[in-house]
């Protein structure tokens, strides 16, 4: 019977636990779980996805996260689509009205990738921030990163 040398057989079994354990690291830091609820003020910004294609609809869900009421200074909920140098390319139209979003509400809006401008967003990694304000006037902020894709 022909057997494999020791070496091999060891450098085979290292490799396939560094990969699961790496596997298995990389998952855990993705973006899966977007919406984490805890005590205080708190905001969080989902989407269906991270990596979107050019032209593509972006929903884009606004949720209070924490258990106090947030306030805003307009029906815009504080959103704003940026790129990562921070130059704007998207706020929605609106009033300018305050807004609460109770704990556990949420708000969901749609961006058509177009600039404010109404021209077409190029690929490239996007910023989408959300601010607002608890009772005591702190700002509560949130951004998170998407990728659109050429």
């Amino acid at each position: 019977m022909n057997r494999l040398p020791r070496g091999l057989l060891i450098a085979v079994l290292v490799g396939m636990m560094s990969g699961l354990i790496l596997g298995g690291f990389t998952y855990s830091q993705t973006n899966n779980d977007q919406l984490v609820f805890i005590e205080g003020p708190s905001i969080s910004i989902l989407t269906e996805k991270t990596d979107f294609k050019l032209g593509e609809i972006i929903t884009i869900k606004i949720v209070n996260s924490g258990t106090i009421p947030l306030v805003f200074p307009d029906a815009s909920y504080g959103l704003k689509v940026t790129g990562l140098d921070s130059v704007m390319y998207y706020m929605p139209v609106a009033a300018q009205v305050i807004t609460t979003l109770e704990p556990k509400e949420g708000i969901t809006f749609v961006w058509n990738q177009k600039r404010m401008d109404g021209s077409d967003s190029s690929g490239g990694i996007y910023k989408i921030v959300v601010e607002g304000f608890d009772p005591e006037n702190n700002k509560v902020k949130k951004s998170i990163a998407i990728n659109v894709l050429k």
